[in-house]
């Protein structure tokens, strides 16, 4: 599984890529974890506002913070 987080570096950005970084050790899922901060290719992926959680190159959510239960959820834990 590929994770990216998209984000300039804001402290939602941060707490998004913890928040993803702790739901893959707490569900055990292997995941390859990576910070997009570069705006055009942010934008290559239609996000507008971010944070922005991609998860297999498809975005699942942008412009908040989902919950910790939400994210085990996108990549597949209980």
């Amino acid at each position: 599984m590929n994770i990216e987080i998209l984000g300039m570096g804001c402290a939602k950005c941060h707490k998004l890529e913890d928040m993803v970084k702790l739901a893959i050790q707490e569900t055990g899922i292997k995941a390859e974890i990576g910070h997009v901060r570069d705006i055009k290719k942010i934008m290559e992926y239609g996000v507008m506002t971010t944070p922005a959680l991609v998860i297999d190159g498809k975005v699942k959510v942008a412009g908040k913070l989902p919950s910790l239960a939400d994210i085990k959820q996108m990549i597949g834990g209980k």
